[in-house]
């Protein structure tokens, strides 16, 4: 797990152990983007009914790609600390001849 001390020390990587965190903090972050867009369509139906319902809609589908978006970006950062540590094995066994 994190521990403090290793902020200090560069023998193992902190991103990994962090990215959830930030993970389901962007998805929060979107949620409420979501729900404030579609509160925003649904006062502007008032002004303008199509308007206020493509806003509603175009809220829904940022919810969408945004929580997609977040998901694929969190794991592009996790394979290539992966890819880090396969590499740092394949290193090792080479070593061992």
């Amino acid at each position: 797990m994190f521990e403090f001390r290793d902020l200090f020390q560069w023998d193992r990587f902190i991103t990994p152990t962090i990215i959830k965190t930030f993970y389901w903090l962007v998805i929060v972050l979107t949620m409420l983007f979501g729900i404030s867009g579609v509160f925003s369509g649904l006062a502007a139906m008032a002004v303008s009914p199509f308007g206020g319902f493509v806003l509603v809609l175009s809220s829904i589908a940022s919810v969408v790609v945004g929580i997609i978006f977040s998901r694929i970006v969190a794991e592009f950062v996790l394979i290539v600390f992966r890819i880090n540590e396969h590499l740092g094995a394949i290193r090792d066994q080479g070593q061992l001849r």
